[in-house]
């Protein structure tokens, strides 16, 4: 199996695994991981953060964002520019009023409402979403690859955190030359700081 199969029968594995979790359990895991995210100190160092918005049975990360508004920091959230297939960054104020259903039924900002951010250099904190990590930092998205053509394109190193559910933890996952590490990993279990060694 070459790696593009093999991160998709990955995929499906875990996806399947954390629709089986249920709503209630979903929110209960989440708002614990949550918590700990805002513990981290690049989190509480950074002024403006990126960080995206949940859907089917993903982290409910848009309780972070929320939270994230109720701290007073900048937060970023993604917009899928169709045109160039890259993420566009646009700044939100409110949850209510700023998003709506865009690509594939995902929340994204309103172009009317929001402004965009021309400077990538902005966010100095990163929540990233995905499907599955290990202990060292490696990610496995959606197939995409709009994360790691955006991380490409920023000047800077911000902190790279993925929040996730103990279950989609895994030993190894196939990794490419694109592939961008998270520094940390955060679960309802523990907070793992990851091997940054290759990236």
């Amino acid at each position: 199996m070459d790696i593009r199969a093999r991160k998709q029968a990955l995929r499906q594995s875990i996806i399947a695994a954390r629709e089986k979790l249920g709503s209630p359990e979903n929110l209960r895991l989440s708002r614990t991981i949550v918590g700990k995210i805002c513990e981290l100190p690049g989190y509480k160092q950074a002024t403006a953060v990126l960080g995206y918005l949940n859907f089917g049975a993903e982290l409910a990360a848009d309780l972070w964002v929320s939270q994230a508004l109720a701290d007073g920091k900048q937060v970023l959230l993604p917009r899928v520019n169709r045109a160039s297939r890259h993420l566009d960054l646009y700044m939100v104020h409110d949850l209510k009023q700023d998003v709506a259903p865009g690509s594939w039924g995902i929340r994204e900002p309103v172009v009317e409402r929001c402004n965009r951010v021309e400077a990538l250099g902005t966010p100095g904190f990163i929540l990233l979403p995905g499907v599955a990590f290990t202990r060292e930092g490696d990610r496995l998205g959606y197939g995409g690859g709009f994360y790691d053509k955006l991380l490409a394109r920023m000047p800077h190193r911000p902190t790279l955190v993925a929040g996730a559910f103990a279950l989609q933890v895994v030993e190894k996952i196939p990794s490419e030359s694109t592939d961008r590490k998270v520094e940390w990993l955060v679960t309802e279990n523990e907070t793992i700081h990851c091997n940054r060694g290759r990236e």
